[in-house]
């Protein structure tokens, strides 16, 4: 294990032990404190998040970016300080309140009733583990995948926290894409966050105006399987949190991935505009940040991509 990787096993370790014995004021005080240091310090991901924002509201002057990349770190660090307290937090009083407030729940219940399983795709956005505490005890325990992240012993801690809250939880790459078309075709919830590609083999799509890629596996297992997609947009409020469904796509076969990631793109960009701040991609996302090796290396999957398909 390298030295970074302790640190980060060690920082991760201290947030889920002692920010959760934290009274909830001094943890809201001290995340957004953070937050606004990292602000001001203007590191790598908040340059980033800058140029994020930049596309989603391209109408920005200098000091409405300022204010956006703030609010918009506020957001992620309350974010994290959720995660290391949503364990230990009411999962009823959670549910309730989110029940309460969701828009769109009736589609939910339609894919399920169609018999196919549901795909729900999310983005970058809010707290999506709040919005998988009321999917839990809505629809039953879904499936997910996560990153595999390293040291393992770090990854094993996301998996911990994750099905504590009732998830089920598979890794990256391997046999995950056929558990989870086993879980559709049982009728059952895969939940997806899909604004962001993590392979080498997400299908390009335009977003805000300029290129990117996104997964390819929700489209796909909806080919596969007849599992309708639903778009989920989780925000935060004053008060707690809200959840809206939206945007049902179905995919009649593998030639209609492409168009179905780009409407679920277009959903995502749509959702994501109206309230940018609660979007915390502080990574590279378009193929324009990335450096001239990775795009070359892009252009040229794809090229590989297309011969396949003839």
């Amino acid at each position: 294990m390298s030295v970074t990787q302790r640190l980060s096993e060690l920082a991760y370790a201290t947030g889920w032990g002692a920010v959760r014995g934290m009274p909830a004021p001094m943890a809201r005080g001290l995340f957004r404190a953070g937050a606004d240091l990292a602000a001001r310090r203007n590191g790598p991901g908040a340059q980033q998040l800058r140029r994020n924002y930049a596309r989603v509201v391209p109408q920005a002057g200098p000091a409405e970016l300022d204010q956006l990349v703030r609010d918009g770190l506020r957001s992620y660090a309350r974010y994290w300080m959720e995660t290391f307290r949503l364990s230990g937090m009411d999962h009823e009083a959670i549910y309730r309140h989110v029940e309460e407030r969701v828009v769109g729940k009736h589609l939910v219940e339609a894919a399920i009733d169609r018999g196919k399983g549901l795909i729900f795709v999310l983005p970058h956005t809010g707290n999506f583990d709040v919005s998988g505490i009321w999917l839990v005890r809505q629809c039953g325990q879904f499936t997910t995948v996560n990153e595999r992240l390293r040291p393992e012993s770090l990854y094993q801690r996301f998996v911990d926290y994750r099905q504590s809250l009732g998830f089920e939880i598979l890794p990256t790459g391997g046999s995950a894409y056929r558990v989870l078309m086993e879980r559709l075709r049982a009728n059952k919830v895969v939940c997806l966050l899909a604004d962001r590609d993590l392979s080498r083999r997400g299908i390009p799509v335009t977003f805000f105006g300029e290129e990117t890629r996104m997964p390819a596996g929700p489209a796909r297992l909806a080919a596969a399987t007849g599992a309708q997609i639903l778009i989920g947009e989780n925000t935060f409020t004053d008060d707690g949190w809200g959840l809206r469904l939206h945007s049902p796509i179905m995919v009649h076969g593998r030639e209609e991935a492409a168009p179905a990631t780009q409407r679920m793109a277009d959903a995502f960009a749509a959702d994501i505009a109206v309230n940018p701040v609660d979007w915390h991609m502080v990574q590279k996302l378009w193929l324009a940040d990335l450096d001239e090796p990775r795009r070359k290396e892009l252009r040229t999957e794809k090229s590989q991509e297309s011969q396949e398909t003839r």
